[in-house]
C-alpha cells in the first residue's frame, strides 16, 4: 500500500481480501446478524498477539499499515491493531465504527486511559464490538443493555460507573475494563500504544503471546514463544513446552505466521 497518497478508506480488492482472510463472503447490507459473524469469524482467523514488541518491529497506527499487517502480513496485533484494522473493514462495508478508549481491570483497579481500544458500532442500536482482546466474548453486545447477555464465552453484563456514562464491561461478573462512550481518532491511542511497546512496566513487553480462538470454542496459545497451551472448549487445558524448531512450526501450524526466528531471539 501506498503510504505517501492520502488514505481513503479500503478499496473493493482489498476489502475482498480482508473479508478473504477471515473466511466470509461479502456480508451485504450492515446488519446485527452480519456484524456477529464477522466478529466471530475474525476471531477465528487474526490471532491476537505481540510479536512484534519481541521482534524489534515497529507498530504504526495508521489505518493502511494496521490492514497492510492483517491482511498482507497474514499476522495479527494487539488491540489498537486488531480493533483498528477491523474498523476500517467494517467502515468499507457501510457499518457505523466509533473508537472507543477503556482501561483494563487489574483486579478491581482500571488502568490507564487509552489502555485499550474497543468498537462501537451503530445499527438500529449501539452495539460493543472487540476483536482485540484475546478471551473475551465471541459476540457483538448490545451497548444500551443492562441487563446480562448470554454469549458462548460467558455473560457479558455492562454496569454504570461515574456520572460522564462511563460503563464497567464484566464477562461471568469478572470486570474486564471500564469504557468511555466518547469517540477518539486512532491517533489519540499512539502514545499509550507505545508505552505498552516499551515499558518493562507493561505486559506485553514482558513477554511473547499469541492465542487464536480454535474452530470448536476453545483456544490455541503460545506464550513465551515456546510454551503451548491448547484450550477446550469446557476449559480443560493442556501444555507443552516446545523446541525451537517445533515453535516455528506451532506459529505456521496454529496461527500461520511464518517467522524466520523466535520473539525475543536474536537476529541473525
Amino acid at each position: 500500500m501506498d503510504h505517501e497518497k492520502a488514505y481513503e478508506g479500503l478499496t473493493p480488492a482489498v476489502r475482498a481480501a480482508y473479508l478473504e482472510r477471515i473466511g466470509v463472503p461479502d456480508p451485504g447490507a450492515p446488519s446485527a446478524a452480519g456484524l456477529a459473524r464477522l466478529q466471530e469469524a475474525h476471531l477465528r482467523a487474526v490471532p491476537f498477539e505481540n510479536l512484534s514488541v519481541h521482534l524489534g518491529e515497529p507498530i504504526v497506527l495508521d489505518p493502511a499499515a494496521l490492514v497492510a499487517k492483517v491482511v498482507d502480513r497474514r499476522r495479527g496485533g494487539f488491540c489498537y491493531e486488531l480493533n483498528g484494522a477491523f474498523a476500517e473493514l467494517l467502515s468499507s462495508l457501510g457499518y457505523r465504527v466509533s473508537l472507543l478508549a477503556a482501561r483494563v481491570f487489574d483486579g478491581e483497579r482500571p488502568g490507564p486511559p487509552f489502555d485499550h481500544l474497543a468498537l462501537r458500532v451503530d445499527l438500529d442500536e449501539p452495539w460493543l464490538v472487540d476483536v482485540g482482546f484475546g478471551r473475551f466474548t465471541r459476540l457483538p453486545v448490545r451497548l444500551d443493555g443492562r441487563d446480562g447477555q448470554s454469549d458462548p464465552h460467558g455473560t457479558a453484563l455492562l454496569r454504570p460507573h461515574g456520572e460522564h456514562g462511563d460503563l464497567d464491561v464484566l464477562l461471568d461478573g469478572v470486570p474486564q475494563y471500564r469504557i468511555g462512550r466518547r469517540p477518539y481518532p486512532l491517533a489519540d491511542f499512539v502514545p499509550t500504544c507505545w508505552w505498552h511497546a516499551t515499558s518493562p512496566k507493561s505486559p506485553f513487553a514482558r513477554g511473547a503471546t499469541c492465542s487464536v480462538l480454535t474452530a470448536d470454542g476453545g483456544r490455541t496459545t503460545l506464550n513465551g514463544g515456546t510454551h503451548l497451551v491448547r484450550t477446550a472448549p469446557d476449559g480443560t487445558r493442556t501444555e507443552e513446552q516446545l523446541t525451537e524448531a517445533a515453535a516455528l512450526s506451532a506459529y505456521r501450524e496454529h496461527f500461520g505466521i511464518a517467522l524466520d526466528r523466535l520473539p525475543g531471539a536474536a537476529s541473525a
